[in-house]
């Protein structure tokens, strides 16, 4: 049996990107006009059949909603998930999980592939590597054929969508301004790359806070992690050289490997070193000392999500260019690792 031609296998016969081969599809102007029709000839040759939405499947519902998110590892992510099937079920609908991978041309992928017709509408949240290459064709494909997306959490801004997210600079803000109430006086944030919009925000947070007290803060006090599979080094030696009292961390695992860390260095937490993780998670209830943490409140964020995007998809009328940003409220959730 042939196999089956798809983005992935052009983009290797043809020895280009995947984006490449999805923009050259589209007649992007972004794609010079002789690798567009390289690109045509070879899909037409091959019988290539793209994954758009049809015209006569437009008015077709297959009460199906796909989501897309980078990974389902996270306490934070998997409760979106909770939270979105629980109102898509209750409403008639069904759900279909992809992961991203944190890659972007697996976004592409399942986007492409989940665009045929077999969902009505996706909920997604932003893998790392589409908001560093600030590349958003394949969102704008789906929503120019009139297809909603509802945004979680990673979002962009300039994409004429809804969206439901958390307040992070003020919830960063807050959480700081805790730590300096508690008499801690050298914090510091181990965040995420400032291209995923999260860590950014949440790291803007935390120095509005520092400079409003007018307490110490340096660009040694930041700690930016890209790859976190593998922070435990990085996190060590931050933590070994800034000497703090006090850590803001803007997921779970990083806290808690901060946490360890402070341990065999023979640091007692709360006592000389407090830290407050995001994301209310099972790491956070069972680690010791268990962690001070953000809830971001996933069940509510993706129950909302679900609402927003059903709301749309059987709306008779056109609401197409009211869109709204839902910003869910945090709650600070006191536990042993702060004083």
């Amino acid at each position: 049996m042939p196999q089956k031609l798809t983005l992935k296998k052009i983009a290797q016969d043809m020895n280009v990107s995947i984006s490449t081969v999805s923009k050259a599809l589209r007649d992007s102007h972004e794609i010079s006009v002789e690798t567009r029709e390289k690109i045509k000839g070879y899909a037409k040759k091959f019988n290539y059949k793209p994954n758009n939405i049809a015209l006569s499947l437009k008015n077709q519902k297959t009460k199906k909603i796909g989501i897309i998110i980078p990974e389902i590892v996270h306490h934070f992510f998997a409760t979106v998930i909770s939270g979105i099937e629980k109102v898509a079920n209750e409403k008639g609908y069904q759900v279909i999980i992809c992961l991203s991978g944190e890659s972007f041309d697996k976004e592409v992928v399942n986007m492409d592939m989940l665009a045929n017709g077999s969902i009505d509408g996706f909920i997604m949240s932003l893998s790392k590597e589409t908001l560093e290459r600030q590349d958003f064709h394949h969102l704008r494909e789906v929503l120019n054929q009139g297809m909603p997306i509802v945004m979680f959490d990673r979002v962009v801004d300039a994409m004429p969508c809804d969206k439901v997210i958390i307040d992070d600079f003020a919830a960063a803000q807050s959480a700081t301004e805790f730590l300096l109430r508690k008499g801690k006086k050298k914090i510091g944030i181990i965040s995420t790359v400032d291209y995923v919009s999260v860590g950014k925000l949440r790291t803007q947070g935390f120095k509005e806070a520092l400079n409003k007290r007018n307490a110490h803060f340096d660009k040694n006090s930041v700690l930016k992690i890209e790859d976190a599979e593998n922070c435990t080094t990085k996190i060590e030696n931050f933590l070994k050289k800034g000497d703090f009292d006090g850590i803001l961390a803007v997921n779970e695992l990083f806290a808690v490997t901060a946490s360890k860390i402070l341990q065999k260095q023979n640091k007692q937490v709360p006592e000389e070193v407090a830290i407050i993780a995001f994301t209310d998670g099972m790491l956070s209830k069972y680690a010791s000392p268990t962690l001070t943490t953000i809830g971001q409140k996933g069940e509510d964020m993706g129950a909302l999500a679900a609402n927003k995007l059903i709301e749309r998809l059987e709306s008779k009328q056109d609401i197409d260019e009211s869109y709204e940003t839902v910003i869910v409220k945090t709650s600070l959730v006191e536990r042993e690792s702060t004083p």
